[in-house]
């Protein structure tokens, strides 16, 4: 198997597990945040679809004009690096409105990485990133910080009163 592969295979497996917690969340519940300066789902989940077009799409393949269309703007200021969750729901998209963001950076995640050469994986990354410096390490870490901010979604819905899923 190839090391694209096998690094497209850890982000799907990861996103399989992020998706089965956040399905499992009300929608009431996004919001909530289980004690003061503690985050929120819709926080988390909105962070995760930033980062991973930031990790995978545009380190990997560089902006393109229709990114504009995938990411909204305003998503970099409201969970981008940097950003803090607020407890005012009002100033987030609904639940829904996340998911049609989430899901659809995922898919193209997905579908850019089917086209990448394993080659390519070996090549720098630009700017700097302290956890990486090529294709590959950027791809690596784009799992790994999927899976860190799943289990803080798992333990969101611990605190508030959700049952383990597994």
């Amino acid at each position: 198997m190839s090391k694209r592969d096998l690094v497209l295979g850890e982000i799907q497996k990861v996103r399989r597990y992020t998706a089965d917690l956040i399905d499992n969340v009300q929608d009431a519940e996004w919001f909530r945040q289980p004690a003061d300066g503690v985050t929120h789902v819709a926080w988390q989940v909105g962070h995760l679809a930033v980062c991973q077009y930031a990790l995978c799409l545009r380190r990997i393949r560089g902006e393109h004009e229709t990114d504009a269309e995938l990411l909204p703007a305003d998503y970099f200021s409201l969970f981008g690096k940097g950003s803090e969750p607020s407890p005012e729901a009002d100033i987030y998209p609904s639940p829904a409105e996340i998911r049609t963001v989430f899901d659809p950076v995922f898919r193209a995640t997905e579908s850019e990485l089917a086209e990448l050469s394993e080659s390519g994986l070996d090549e720098e990354t630009t700017p700097a990133h302290p956890m990486f410096t090529t294709k590959l390490g950027a791809l690596q870490w784009a799992a790994q910080h999927e899976m860190l901010h799943a289990g803080q979604i798992g333990l969101i819905r611990r605190q508030l009163g959700s049952t383990p899923l597994r």
